[in-house]
């Protein structure tokens, strides 16, 4: 029988530890899971979008202000650099209209969208997919990873990881998963539960 603790230790790794972001509910970490969410957002593996991200951290575009003052050409460079090669010159042009928009509907901080969706989840998702390239697939992601760090978004699972828990023999209900962790690791178990259907689904 498959265990919570199971999942954990094999799949509970969120995108953001992958792509070394220390998130916490500050606008630099916030900023770079936008830009990882955004990166996802596309037709594109996980681990390339992870791998692209930490060329753009490599290069120094942490912040949404170092991010619109990089050259098209450099974002171009180190897209590349990650791999991230089919949508590598419009994925430059999204990473600045991105920042611009942030700059000017949140004043480069994140924590203002969380105020605009007014601790609602559903307000939360419908806000991110106004950015340049996040449709509701990278609406879900992102919501996903910061419940880490914004407890009022928990429980968030959504469909590819209550398919996962189904196939694990956990509960497919968000409030029943939730209960099976400390409320930090909600974010750890849905991610995991995303790496169990999607792995489910190549055997």
């Amino acid at each position: 029988m498959t265990t919570v603790e199971d999942v954990l230790a094999e799949y509970g790794t969120t995108h953001a530890e992958q792509a070394g972001i220390k998130l916490a509910d500050k606008p630099q970490p916030l900023y770079q899971l936008l830009v990882l969410t955004t990166l996802m957002s596309a037709r594109i593996g996980s681990d390339i979008a992870v791998a692209a991200a930490k060329e753009l951290w490599q290069a120094g575009w942490r912040t949404p202000k170092a991010m619109r003052d990089s050259e098209w050409t450099d974002r171009v460079h180190a897209l590349g650099r990650g791999r991230y090669v089919r949508y590598d010159e419009s994925t430059a042009r999204y990473l600045v209209d991105s920042a611009e928009f942030l700059h000017e509907r949140y004043q480069d901080d994140l924590r203002n969208l969380a105020d605009a969706a007014g601790s609602s989840p559903e307000r939360l998702e419908k806000l991110l997919t106004e950015f340049p390239r996040i449709g509701p697939t990278g609406a879900q992601i992102f919501c996903e990873e910061v419940q880490a760090v914004w407890p009022w978004v928990r429980p968030y699972f959504d469909k590819r990881a209550l398919a996962g828990a189904k196939k694990a023999g956990l509960p497919a209900d968000p409030e029943k998963l939730a209960s099976l962790v400390a409320g930090d690791d909600v974010a750890r178990l849905a991610a995991a539960l995303v790496q169990v259907n999607i792995h489910a689904k190549k055997d």
